[in-house]
């Protein structure tokens, strides 16, 4: 009966919308892009989806696509993958995260996952019997998790650990060390990894970081990569998993067994995409760019906030109370409540995150109507609205 975070968001805007039809909606929530694929993928999907012989199932995929998929690992993160038996295509990194727990976990098999964090692993852990312990990730420790924490009982019925970095929400990167730390601690106590990397080659720095770096990681670990954030096609639901060769094949047995592909005009569209690095590297700058802008605008109204090292996300403390214009004054109990009050009053939606104290997530995927000459407008926007009011933290 619980509604999805994001069923939520979508109800509100639409009711905010429908209150307010003379304010145009900031949608600063879910990290949607807000551009098309770039042309050279839609031509590829176009001339690709006229061949016949792309019209069948497509099953465990094709191998242009796993070719390509190795090949970017190769470009982006110095990482060698077999694309027979290392790689493997995904509908999408939620697919993903949807199936391998099919592969892995049995009644009363423990998963420690990081909390805030994307739930869709430990959700399907839960339905074949899992128990989800959660790692919080606090500032403090740069929203890394303390792997020491385990308790050695919980370590005990533990099979896997399941991250996502660069994160989401909070906008960190992981640091080889960490990764390093995380490959020792898999082996030691018997655990399989899983990195979802679904923001992997937008970092605002040089270094592109993928766990697979680290030596003795393939013994451990999977990655999944994404071209829904990196690629802008987040509706083409193309993806890809890498690293270990059996826990390849075990995703790809269930997977099998689950669903017939992703399109191969799709897949062969992807190809195109992970072949050009001037992709990813053009919308990390686009985001990097914007997340000054807004970084600026939130600090000028008192968030307390940093520009993270990747992605299109900003995490920051909600505020507690607002104070505004004619003494009125608004108390928020929870990142939800704020989060209800910027989409009500204010048509700027945002994403609250309660797991570890009263968080909200900014996304700088937002619509700009003039491109790149118009950002500014929407961030100046952003601060013309909220400025009357005085934020408590």
């Amino acid at each position: 009966t619980a509604i999805y975070k994001f069923e939520k968001l979508k109800r509100a805007k639409a009711a905010a919308r429908k209150a307010k039809p003379d304010v145009a909606l900031i949608d600063l929530g879910v990290g949607e892009p807000d551009e098309m694929a770039f042309p050279r993928v839609v031509q590829a999907l176009q001339s690709e989806a006229a061949k016949p012989e792309n019209r069948g199932y497509a099953d465990n995929g094709g191998a242009d696509f796993r070719q390509a998929a190795a090949r970017y690992m190769k470009a982006l993160f110095g990482v060698d993958v077999d694309p027979d038996t290392e790689v493997l295509h995904s509908i999408g990194s939620k697919a993903a995260l949807s199936i391998l727990p099919a592969c892995l976990i049995n009644p009363g098999d423990v998963v420690l996952m990081t909390v805030p964090g994307y739930p869709v692993f430990g959700t399907h852990a839960r339905y074949y019997g899992g128990v989800v312990h959660n790692l919080r990730l606090t500032a403090d420790n740069g929203f890394l998790p303390d792997l020491k924490a385990v308790p050695a009982d919980v370590l005990a019925r533990a099979k896997v650990l399941v991250l996502n970095y660069p994160n989401n929400p909070t906008g960190a990167v992981a640091t080889r060390a960490f990764y390093e730390e995380v490959v020792a601690f898999a082996k030691q106590h018997r655990l399989v990894v899983i990195q979802d990397a679904a923001y992997g080659s937008l970092h605002f720095g040089a270094e592109q970081l993928s766990i697979l770096q680290v030596p003795g990681a393939k013994d451990v670990a999977l990655e999944l990569h994404s071209l829904s954030k990196s690629h802008n096609m987040t509706g083409w639901r193309i993806g890809f998993v890498a690293g270990n060769a059996l826990l390849v094949r075990a995703y790809g047995d269930v997977k099998d067994n689950t669903d017939s592909g992703q399109f191969l005009g799709i897949q062969k569209a992807g190809a195109a995409g992970l072949d050009d690095a001037s992709i990813p590297r053009a919308i990390a700058a686009k985001y990097s760019r914007r997340m000054d802008l807004l970084v600026g605008v939130l600090g000028r109204l008192g968030f307390q906030v940093r520009k993270p090292g990747a992605g299109c996300f900003l995490y920051t403390p909600a505020p507690r109370a607002a104070a505004g214009p004619g003494g009125a004054r608004v108390a928020f109990d929870s990142g939800e409540a704020f989060s209800q009050w910027m989409i009500t009053e204010h048509l700027i939606s945002t994403v609250p995150w309660d797991d570890c104290g009263a968080f909200v997530r900014f996304s700088v995927t937002f619509v700009s109507p003039r491109g790149e000459a118009g950002e500014a407008e929407v961030a100046a926007e952003v601060q013309r609205r909220l400025s009357p009011w005085k934020f408590e933290f």
